[in-house]
């Protein structure tokens, strides 16, 4: 209890209205407490009594009146009384009657106390009153009669939430008697029963009262269940933007907002029919093909195409969509609108095979479309983006291309170009790059400006219930952590489906950030239509087996309400019916399946009319010096006035600049010069990774920070030219997989733009394998889609440890599409070799040559992923250079370095040729110039791994004919490119010879991780290599 003293010490009570201003200003700065709170302005001098010592006395008597108010003076237990009821003392204290005063006197006297309004006991009942709307605001979404089957609770939680008064609707009436009581009466809030029809103000965080201000208590109650606890759930309190939670709840709260008018209704029948009658189309036609249908969840396709209209009328003309499997031919035939001959021909087993590539399923295909939006009358461009059954790893590609295409378009808010990603409910909270993806939703360089995901929640996965499936509440949990609003909704209830839709687009045009639809429907068939659920899900099924398709249910309705008569409802249905049947009919006209017509990124005017590159010659990659000159001059100064960059980068530039007039170039200077020229060019260069603007070894530095003041940067490279393009380096956050898979999606944008992802360390991009394994490698193959993409991967054995060293790059060859027993017939290996491969793989051993391969990327007529396997000791090795000779025009991409020593002069006297690539180049000079062997022992140098370089080295092993062949390598015999050498280099010549191995010996780990036995194992490699007699035993 307060000390009176400082109770007195202010008078005048407060009224009800200031009261709450009052609580609601302080809880802006401090949490939220029920304290007793009075305010009193009088001066304590106004009662002189309240004074000096005598206010120890009233204190005293005030302590014993609170124990028991009998216990005092009668004149006390008044004035007490009094003030306790918001008096100001003056008037709270009442004169002892005197002796012979009767009853009635006294009786006037109390009446003061019974006149004043319990002030207290308002404020408390109105701020119980708030706290009940927030409960509703809070956890409203627990109590929300989300699942149309009525089995689960989408909260796998079927306990009611302690404080909300849940209605009729979800209990009998004497359970919410029961729960009324515990809630009011002595209970959680301290309302009574009585207090149901009492009139309370209501605050300015709640819209329920539409013009009203103040509104009874069971009204209150009532409206707060219509907006949060039916067949919508809204999670949205967790977001900390006072701003965007008021416009939620304008949103869900306001009286009659979700209204429909009759065409709205009409039009939300119609696309219900053609998505159900799609399926049941699909399933009389094909009944045992597989095709993963959207039964249980036909109200997607309305959904889609709400969310596409209401972007479209806010002014957006390009949507990309990615997407699993489930219901994905009914959204390229409904949303994308692609011809359905196209797709019914897709189940002809008689179709012929792909006239490119080797294709892939159906229900992985995607689509790229331009069409007119007939609601907005206004065009509108669609993507689908080609995805395999990974269900997530689609996610970040989609917002990399998404990213391009804002880029290309110079739509810096998105308001042109947005993503909408559709997921299942077990794959979105099971998958981690769900949340890779989610944490790239708002940094700089890598955000959409607001993506829209909607959740196809099954409520199982495959034959996984979901009480096994996930720890969280809901599977949507996961979007949370970016503050993105959470709106679970019935999927038999297609009006509150819309309803939810058009919100989730207002909210990504207005606020530019990601927002979640979470239809919570079903499966009705198993997890394909081949599939059995009732083994695992008896129950479910047997519900499923009775429920009432959606159409059937909002067609009834609609009838019910007149907005339609059933013969217009048949008409409809007949009508879509015969679209499928004439579209069927034409299906048997097609005989080979054309996997560009499904292509999801063309690139107008790249290729020819037919898609074949206009050209099949690759210039010089060469440079002239004036350019070579004016580049390194840019890449060795800071071309910002008055900014301070970092003693040791100034060496750094000085070194840089030091170089540039010597006409040599390192890694670093390299690497420079090949994007300078490019950005000269036209070619917009994008590279990204961790750590990438500095680099991870402290050789790059793209980005100069100012020392003086923070966050002023500068990046000289965009300083280069007056019409040169932009130059995007970016630090990416420490994610493999998704980055890597957004960066392949922006490359997918356009082939004018080179697009690098480096990893922090080689090895680093197993976590990313997935987005290797299924796009990078076979995508032209599956999907016809060609892809630039370069990957810059650290490598080498440098005593690092087992973590730091591999690459691995024995994955990458293993996966190149060439024949290792077949000598190829071509013409010219050069590029025709180029085309046919897969991607390109390659170890440069000089700083020339990684500049020309970077520049060979964008001058060759088609594109091809390009791995590199990049150094890091040679980053300042101070052989590792390069002359701008190697670099003028009429120099190319070097794919084998021949010896161009004393060896190479008398090639007849060389007993030993060791082919080798990258780094382990510089420890073989180095030990052959030890032992003076430059004579006897030839090093050819294979720059271009993939495709192999058959004819040079055909050539090579040719020169040297009485020479042992030996493939040498400082990864272990079972890792590096031993595997794939050896038998292409045997076809080379014919399986003349044996091709001898000089290495470490096999080996679990990558490197071992002690620094001796690291080089002794370096020595006995080369041991083995300059032993000209190593082998002999074993020939």
């Amino acid at each position: 209890m307060l000390n009176l003293r400082t109770c007195v010490a202010k008078l005048r009570p407060l009224t009800a209205s200031q009261t709450v201003k009052t609580i609601s200003q302080q809880r802006l700065a401090a949490p939220r407490t029920f304290q007793q709170i009075r305010c009193y302005s009088a001066p304590v001098a106004a009662e002189p009594f309240l004074s000096g010592t005598s206010s120890n006395y009233v204190e005293e008597m005030y302590y014993a009146w609170l124990e028991n108010p009998k216990s005092v003076h009668k004149s006390w237990d008044i004035f007490f009384r009094n003030a306790n009821a918001g008096a100001a003392p003056g008037t709270a204290y009442q004169s002892p009657p005197p002796l012979s005063a009767s009853l009635s006197t006294l009786t006037q006297a109390q009446f003061l106390g019974q006149a004043q309004p319990n002030v207290d006991k308002l404020v408390e009942d109105h701020l119980a009153v708030q706290s009940l709307i927030r409960a509703y605001q809070i956890r409203g979404h627990h109590v929300a009669q989300l699942d149309p089957l009525g089995i689960l609770d989408a909260d796998l939680d079927s306990s009611l939430p302690a404080d909300i008064i849940t209605s009729t609707d979800k209990l009998d009436l004497a359970v919410f008697k029961e729960r009324l009581r515990v809630l009011t009466v002595g209970g959680f809030y301290g309302l009574d029963e009585s207090d149901l029809d009492k009139v309370f103000h209501l605050p300015t965080t709640t819209f329920i009262g539409g013009n009203e201000s103040a509104l009874p208590l069971r009204e209150i109650i009532r409206r707060l269940e219509m907006a949060y606890c039916q067949h919508i759930g809204v999670e949205f309190m967790f977001i900390n933007d006072l701003e965007q939670c008021q416009w939620i709840r304008r949103k869900f709260e306001t009286p009659g907002i979700m209204q429909f008018t009759n065409e709205e209704k009409r039009t939300l029948l119609a696309r219900l029919v053609r998505s159900t009658r799609f399926e049941e189309f699909l399933h009389r036609k094909w009944s045992s093909e597989k095709r993963f249908g959207l039964e249980g969840c036909e109200v997607l396709i309305p959904a889609l195409k709400t969310i596409i209209d209401k972007s479209s009328e806010k002014g957006v003309d390009y949507v990309i969509m990615g997407m699993p499997h489930r219901g994905r031919l009914n959204v390229l035939a409904n949303v994308i609108r692609k011809e359905l001959e196209q797709i019914f021909c897709q189940f002809d087993s008689k179709l012929e095979a792909a006239d490119e590539g080797s294709g892939d399923v159906k229900y992985h295909l995607g689509m790229y479309h331009r069409r007119i939006n007939r609601v907005t009358d206004r065009n509108i461009t669609l993507s689908l983006v080609a995805n395999p059954s990974h269900l997530e790893a689609a996610d970040p590609v989609v917002q990399g291309k998404t990213k391009a295409e804002q880029f290309y378009c110079g739509d810096t808010e998105g308001k042109k170009v947005m993503s909408i990603l559709l997921h299942g409910d077990a794959a979105f909270a099971g998958q981690g790059i769900v949340y890779e993806t989610f944490h790239l939703s708002d940094l700089p360089s890598y955000t959409t400006h607001g993506t829209v995901h909607v959740v196809v929640n099954n409520q199982i996965g495959f034959t996984t219930d979901p009480r096994m499936a996930r720890s969280s509440p809901y599977p949507t949990d996961v979007a949370r952590v970016v503050n993105a609003p959470i709106f679970h909704v019935n999927a038999d209830d297609p009006e509150a489906v819309v309803y939810v839709c058009n919100v989730a687009a207002e909210w990504r045009s207005t606020f530019h950030k990601d927002v979640v639809v979470d239809l919570v429907c079903y499966r009705r068939n198993g997890h394909n239509e081949m599939d059995e659920p009732m083994f695992t899900q008896p129950l479910m099924y047997k519900q499923i087996r009775k429920q009432k398709p959606v159409l059937q249910k909002y067609a009834e309705l609609l009838i019910s309400q007149g907005v339609v008569n059933q013969p217009e409802y048949e008409e409809e249905i007949a009508k879509y019916d015969k679209i499928c049947e004439e579209a069927h009919a034409r299906s048997k006209d097609e005989k080979i399946l054309h996997i560009k017509h499904w292509l999801d990124s063309p690139w107008p005017g790249f290729f020819t009319l037919d898609g074949q590159p206009r050209s099949m010659t690759c210039p010089s990659t060469g440079l002239n010096e004036e350019d070579l000159t004016h580049i390194g001059q840019v890449a060795s100064s800071v071309p910002v006035e008055d900014f301070t960059i970092h003693g040791g980068l100034s060496r750094i530039l000085k070194t840089r600049g030091e170089m540039v007039k010597n006409r040599t170039v390192d890694w670093a200077l390299a690497e420079y010069m090949a994007f300078g020229s490019l950005l000269k060019d036209g070619i917009h260069i994008r590279l990204s990774g961790q750590d990438v603007e500095r680099g991870t070894f402290s050789h790059r530095h793209h980005v100069l920070h100012d020392q003086n003041v923070d966050k002023r940067t500068c990046i000289p490279m965009n300083h280069l030219w007056p019409n040169q393009a932009p130059y995007t380096v970016c630090n990416s956050s420490l994610s493999e997989y998704g980055v890597l898979g957004f960066e392949l999606g922006f490359a997918m944008a356009s082939p004018n733009a080179l697009v690098l992802w480096e990893a922090q360390f080689g090895d680093f991009h197993n976590t990313a394998q997935c987005i290797i394994d299924q796009f990078i490698c076979p995508g032209q193959a599956k999907w016809v889609r060609q892809n630039g993409i370069v990957l810059l991967l650290p490598h080498g054995m440098e005593g690092m440890g087992p973590e730091h060293s591999s690459a691995r790059p024995e994955r990458f060859l293993q996966m190149c599409n060439d024949d290792p027993d077949v000598f190829p017939k071509l013409d010219d290996f050069d590029v025709r070799q180029l085309y046919d491969c897969n991607w390109i793989v390659v170890n440069c051993s000089t700083p020339a040559n990684f500049f020309h391969v970077l520049r060979r990327q964008i001058l060759l007529p088609f594109r091809k992923p390009l791995i590199i396997f990049t150094p890091k000791s040679l980053l300042r090795h101070p052989e590792a250079r390069s002359s701008f000779d190697d670099m003028l025009p009429g120099t190319h991409f070097l794919r084998v370095i021949p010896d161009s020593g004393p060896a190479a002069q008398n090639p007849e006297q060389v007993k030993r040729v060791l082919f080798c690539t990258g780094k382990v180049y510089y420890d073989l000079t180095r030990e052959r110039k030890a032992r003076q062997m430059e004579a006897d022992v030839a090093i050819t140098r294979v720059e271009q791994l993939s495709p192999f370089p058959f004819d040079l080295l055909q050539r090579e092993a040719e020169k040297y004919p009485a020479a042992e062949l030996v493939w040498c390598q400082e990864e272990h015999k079972n890792q590096g490119y031993y595997d794939y050498v050896k038998p292409r280099l045997r076809t080379t010549i014919n399986r003349a010879k044996p091709v001898w191995y000089a290495g470490r010996e096999p080996a679990a780990a990558p490197a071992t991780g002690n620094k001796k036995t690291h080089l002794t194992e370096l020595q006995r490699l080369l041991d083995t290599a300059f032993n000209l007699d190593a082998f002999k035993d074993l020939s």
